[in-house]
């Protein structure tokens, strides 16, 4: 699941913000090697980084990194 997916329904996100948390996102997905689009894992890393962007960061970099944390990862 593409983060853009989760990301299109919500409107507390302009374009640069959508950009952050994409490539956060991203990262976070290569980190993990995750090949397969429709995986738990993946949604769980996407709402990971929506959670710590609502919450007010959008550095991309900490993003990745602190979702990857908070799933003990």
């Amino acid at each position: 699941m593409p983060i853009r997916a989760i990301l299109q329904n919500d409107p507390s996100f302009g374009p640069e913000d959508i950009a952050n948390l994409t490539a956060a996102f991203e990262a976070a997905v290569t980190k993990f090697r995750l090949a397969d689009r429709t995986g738990p894992l993946r949604a769980a890393i996407a709402k990971a980084i929506i959670r710590l962007a609502k919450d007010g960061e959008r550095d991309p970099k900490k993003l990745s990194d602190g979702a990857l944390k908070s799933l003990g990862k």
